[in-house]
């Protein structure tokens, strides 16, 4: 099983309400819905454990596929298509870091 971690800021201008409802609306569901995925959470940053210091990243997607090769299919859809372009339309530079786990 592959993890996917996303580490994304928004692009300036971008205000977290509107990227939030439309990670609600849009992007959630339908990351949610592909056969190949068996989890998908988006997340809001709120700081580093124990400083005041804000987190380098405002926000993080964590992706666990369950079948790559479908996983590639399924994001080359029309539908996966669009989503992925509004994404880059909202997030400035994202990190697409793939992981496995060591057990």
């Amino acid at each position: 099983m592959t993890t996917i971690v996303v580490l994304f800021n928004l692009k300036p201008g971008v205000s977290k309400t509107d990227y939030e409802a439309w990670a609600k609306s849009t992007d959630i569901p339908n990351v949610r819905g592909l056969k190949s995925i068996s989890g998908f959470d988006v997340l809001r940053t709120t700081g580093l454990l124990g400083t005041e210091d804000a987190s380098p990243y405002e926000y993080i997607e964590i992706i666990t596929v369950k079948d790559m090769a479908l996983f590639g299919e399924e994001v080359g859809t029309e539908t996966m298509t669009k989503v992925a372009a509004e994404f880059q339309t909202v997030a400035d530079a994202p990190q697409f870091i793939m992981t496995e786990s060591i057990e």
